[in-house]
């Protein structure tokens, strides 16, 4: 069983940044792949990005391509979110999920384990 913990989220301006952080636990991650979804009222959990098992592929979502970068340090049994230029639709609660498939299907069913999430909020 893995563990996973989410944190760094919080309130910050349009235009800012903000790096999540996703503490596994439990068993080491490196033969997981790891994404990101978000999730805001009433909407379906949205794929944010992934990356693979050794940190050579990484995929995002085209709303998020250029601004934001997922990186692992699998000796720390850690994954990254770093999140730069956010907009209010960025506004979200943010998710990281583990899975045993290659990088990275966007469908959150093929994820195995999944943090509680943490709250990102945007303002103009």
């Amino acid at each position: 069983q893995v563990q996973l913990v989410e944190s760094g989220g919080g309130s910050v301006q349009a235009g800012g940044s903000l790096r999540l952080s996703c503490a596994a636990s439990g068993r080491t991650i490196s033969g997981n792949t790891m994404v990101w979804f978000r999730q805001t009222p009433g909407k379906e959990r949205e794929f944010v990005g992934g990356i693979g098992r050794k940190s050579v592929i990484t995929e995002y979502a085209d709303s998020v391509k250029g601004r934001f970068a997922i990186s692992r340090d699998n000796a720390k049994n850690m994954v990254y979110l770093q999140m730069n230029s956010l907009t209010p639709e960025d506004t979200a609660i943010y998710y990281c999920a583990a899975g045993t498939y290659g990088c990275c299907d966007s469908i959150p069913e093929q994820y195995d384990y999944w943090g509680q999430g943490t709250q990102v909020i945007v303002s103009s």
